[in-house]
């Protein structure tokens, strides 16, 4: 079965903070996105400027969605407490860079353990599931599963960025530590960097249950409307899983 589609609507936010104003609206954005029928939950990230998705936008995503709601976020206290009182079906936290144009790559799991474990445990005890933004790597994939987390993000970006030539290393990364991530327990997403033109042999690793994209569906909707660029995705991502 392929993997199911999570539709990340930062970007909407996007457009709307170059404003300042209230449209583009990403909770509307949302529902229309669910409202194809091919998109099983929505995902934003809080960063801790607030250049996108803003503490109303949040707020009012979780009253109005029927689907699961997936926070991305970092382990900063503000943080953590808008999701324990939001209680989003899942949270997945991310390493957070003032500076980045977007996130770069996974959790430094050696360095930020200690408080991922204890962010992880907060959320776990009020029934979130707990998602990881990790590099595909063994050693980042143990320390998130010691660190109690449910579930695991692989970070695809430098698959998605590698030339041609060194594309099929980075693509046998990522499959790697899907089957390590799935032997050890752990449920299997993947993002960052997907499109129609590169989803599908990400698609086709064993053991992901959902992809999680953004950029590339806003981006492309913006001359076809997000109903046409989420069908596209969607059709590109359905390749059997490969044992």
């Amino acid at each position: 079965m392929a993997p199911r589609l999570f539709v990340n609507v930062d970007h909407v936010a996007t457009v709307r903070q170059a404003r300042r104003t209230v449209q583009p609206d990403p909770v509307e954005a949302a529902l229309v996105a669910v409202s194809t029928g091919k998109v099983v939950g929505i995902t934003v990230h809080l960063r801790e400027d607030r250049r996108h998705i803003n503490d109303n936008d949040v707020a009012r995503m979780k009253s109005a969605l029927h689907v699961p709601f997936n926070l991305e976020m970092s382990c900063t206290e503000q943080i953590v407490g808008i999701c324990l009182r939001t209680h989003p079906e899942e949270a997945t936290l991310v390493p957070e860079n003032r500076e980045e144009v977007t996130t770069e790559g996974g959790l430094d799991m050696n360095r930020q353990f200690n408080r991922v474990r204890e962010v992880t445990r907060r959320l776990r005890a009020d029934g979130i599931m707990v998602s990881l933004f990790i590099d595909p790597n063994s050693t980042s994939v143990k320390l998130a599963a010691d660190a109690g987390a449910t579930h695991v993000e692989l970070h695809t970006g430098r698959y998605c960025d590698a030339p041609p030539d060194t594309r099929p290393r980075e693509l046998e990364a990522l499959r790697e530590a899907a089957i390590q991530a799935h032997a050890m327990g752990l449920v299997v997403n993947a993002g960052h960097g997907l499109s129609s033109s590169n989803v599908g042999p990400v698609a086709a690793i064993p053991h992901l249950l959902d992809l999680n994209i953004g950029h590339s569906i806003i981006a492309r909707a913006v001359l076809v409307g997000l109903p046409q660029a989420i069908s596209e995705i969607h059709a590109a991502m359905q390749v059997a899983p490969q044992d």
